[in-house]
């Protein structure tokens, strides 16, 4: 007869099996909007079903699965609240998650990871051997899937900027231009910081229609140019300071060496590349970097790089690598400067 402790591992195993139902209850629950139902207090499930659209049986089982693994509190008057995980799930939280977990139970996404198999065995990416376009494309021609990416992203550069800004001191730069920077959120949190600096918001023209409003929001509006245009053709001129942040581990060596040649071009010749991104480190540890370089496989096509394989493509495009500054957040400022 097995013991408690050998059936520990299974249990623990099992619980790692079972990961996606977890995932898919806070997808579903942040759909819903429950915890910003439950922002002012405890309700029960009686009370969420009319505003939340569900069927208030089928809630409260929700709600109760979400409690036992923490996302939630559930009292003996039926009554349901949120914990701190919970909290995180308010979209007008501080470090709010709830962009990122209405993205990640989509169905292009997950059903694409439901495909994982198949990229291990072929090593293609999963995302357009299904789709026959790549993930780019796809939401370029579906707005409603490019909002909620837009809005996932913006979820989560919010939760690495204060790190990255506490890092790494960006006051030595005249111009920063962010290549790839979507809405804009990374380039008016460095500017909020740094009065003095001015500005460069480039990407491509349906990702920029939002980027003026955020920008205006942020004050920054008067010291940031948006320029629109494809990082495979060429970036903005004349900056010291080129940012990439989580746009490379998007990409395959190959076409990453073209952005990089570009940003090469483009820059000043005492310039800074500076790379933001997570760095694959030692064995057996950095899961959350680890697990990401899988989603790049299945997603967009790239992947997540060691600093030898980063600083291997610097080479191949005409930078030298500086440093690595690690932050708080798991990401790493990686800095390069022009060689030859």
């Amino acid at each position: 007869m097995s013991t408690a402790g050998e059936m520990a591992p299974a249990a623990a195993l099992r619980r790692l099996l079972n990961g996606y139902q977890v995932s898919q209850a806070v997808h579903v629950a942040a759909v819903l909007g429950v915890p910003d139902l439950l922002a002012d207090g405890p309700r029960t499930p009686d009370e969420l079903a009319p505003v939340a659209g569900a069927d208030t049986d089928a809630l409260r089982r929700l709600l109760r699965a979400l409690a036992a693994v923490g996302v939630l509190h559930e009292d003996e008057d039926d009554r349901f609240s949120l914990t701190q995980l919970g909290d995180c799930l308010r979209r007008d939280a501080p470090d709010s998650l709830a962009g990122w977990a209405v993205f990640a139970g989509r169905p292009h996404h997950w059903t694409a990871w439901g495909h994982l198999l198949d990229g291990i065995r072929s090593g293609e990416n999963v995302f357009k051997s299904l789709h026959g376009v790549d993930v780019w494309q796809y939401r370029a021609e579906h707005a409603e899937e490019r909002a909620v990416f837009d809005a996932a992203m913006v979820a989560l550069t919010r939760r690495t900027n204060a790190s990255v800004l506490e890092a790494y001191d960006f006051g030595r730069f005249r111009t920063l231009v962010d290549v790839g920077g979507g809405l804009g959120t990374f380039v008016a949190a460095v500017l909020a910081a740094y009065p003095s600096l001015q500005g460069i918001l480039f990407d491509q023209p349906h990702v920029l229609a939002d980027a003026d409003e955020l920008l205006r929001e942020a004050g920054v509006a008067d010291r940031c140019r948006v320029v629109t245009g494809s990082f495979f053709d060429g970036v903005p001129e004349g900056g010291d300071a080129y940012v990439l942040k989580s746009i490379l581990h998007d990409w395959p060596d190959e076409e990453s060496r073209t952005i990089l040649r570009a940003c090469r071009h483009a820059i000043v010749s005492d310039g800074r590349l500076l790379i933001v991104e997570r760095v694959v480190g030692r064995p057996n540890e950095g899961a959350d970097t680890k697990f990401s370089d899988l989603n790049m496989l299945v997603m967009p096509g790239g992947r997540e790089r060691t600093l030898e394989e980063f600083a291997a493509l610097f080479e191949a495009a005409g930078f030298r690598l500086e440093g690595e500054t690690p932050t708080a957040s798991g990401f790493s400022v990686l800095a390069a400067t022009p060689s030859g």
